[in-house]
């Protein structure tokens, strides 16, 4: 069956009131080609952020909020715990508003490059620039992670048996593994790149945590919208699942995700403009997929079972109305296309 989910991001700074929405709109006939999320609400500030939502799951190692940005330390500081207490908060909301129902459910979290890339060594420069501490962050992301999927689960799937319809997927979001493994991520200087990263090294760390996820009884999927991502290297790390913009592809993202499809895998396409767009329709998000489809040579019917409809990127900068809208557009095309 085709779904429609969303990324992750929405605007405002009420989670209750933004849940309530994803449930609306991914989460009625039970949850019928709808897919709901926990919404991820950055206008709350920077413990709410992906970033500082994610660090707050980590245990093992120290980060804090410094000037420029989150920084590993010898303990954690004052915004850790916020952010930790933030989200504590966040899953009892969930735990909430979601009574009655037992359909799937997604989560998301920042994958270990991604924050590698975007968080500090105690000495300042990235946790990319060091192998080992690199290595550290991925490991301790990997390990909880675990404990965050059992907490969720716990959540959700105590009201009932466990089974297909009360399946648990984490989305894990990796905007920057493109630029990690291009050398594209600047220096603390500015003034250079670090330097490319090894495909064999890259798959490995990120399959810790994909390998996290599907040890927990819940399905890892991965989350890149930028241009090169290795799609290739991610589904070859684990990913049961691939959410990608389409606008962003190149042959090779285009052959992945066939491949991916014929494999039976899920591929979630942002074919949704995150942003208000008052004169999309349903109609020619469907159209869009037929011919992207038809550009590689799939059946529609073959295909509608591991296929998906999503934005296009996360939603933080949409206005109230378009972001339901968005989820409506989406839930709507997922069903015409089966």
């Amino acid at each position: 069956m085709t779904i429609a989910t969303g990324i992750g991001s929405m605007p405002g700074d009420d989670l209750a009131s933004a849940l309530q929405v994803v449930l609306d709109e991914l989460a009625g006939d039970r949850g019928e080609h709808g897919l709901p999320f926990l919404p991820e609400l950055p206008a709350r500030g920077v413990t709410s952020g992906m970033i500082g939502r994610t660090l707050s799951l980590v245990d093992g190692i120290g980060v804090d909020l410094q000037p420029a940005g989150w920084r590993l330390t010898d303990s954690n500081g004052v915004d850790h715990r916020r952010a930790r207490s933030r989200l504590d908060q966040d899953l009892d909301v969930l735990e909430e508003h979601t009574q009655g129902y037992d359909g799937a459910f997604k989560v998301q979290v920042v994958g270990p490059w991604t924050l590698a890339a975007m968080v500090e060594k105690p000495r300042g420069d990235k946790v990319l620039s060091d192998h080992g501490a690199r290595r550290d962050l991925a490991q301790a992301l990997a390990e909880s992670v675990r404990g965050h999927v059992r907490d969720v689960r716990r959540r959700l799937d105590d009201r009932g048996p466990v089974g297909e319809a009360s399946r648990l997927v984490v989305q894990v979001d990796e905007p920057a593994l493109a630029a990690v493994m291009g050398g594209g991520v600047p220096t603390a200087s500015g003034f250079g790149r670090h330097r490319t990263l090894h495909p064999p090294e890259a798959s490995e760390q990120l399959g810790w945590v994909l390998a996290a996820i599907a040890e927990e009884g819940a399905e890892p999927w991965v989350h890149a919208c930028a241009p090169e991502t290795p799609l290739e290297l991610v589904r070859g790390a684990g990913a049961r699942g691939l959410l990608v913009d389409v606008a962003t592809l190149d042959g090779a993202g285009h052959e992945a995700l066939g491949s991916a499809l014929e494999a039976g895998d899920r591929v979630v396409l942002g074919v949704v403009p995150p942003l208000d767009d008052p004169g999309l329709t349903d109609t020619a998000v469907v159209e869009r997929l037929r011919r992207w489809l038809d550009m590689l040579g799939i059946d529609p019917e073959e295909a509608a079972p591991a296929l998906g409809v999503s934005p296009a990127c996360g939603q933080a900068g949409a206005s109230g109305e378009w972001a339901r809208r968005a989820l409506k557009i989406s839930r709507s095309a997922a069903a015409n296309l089966g």
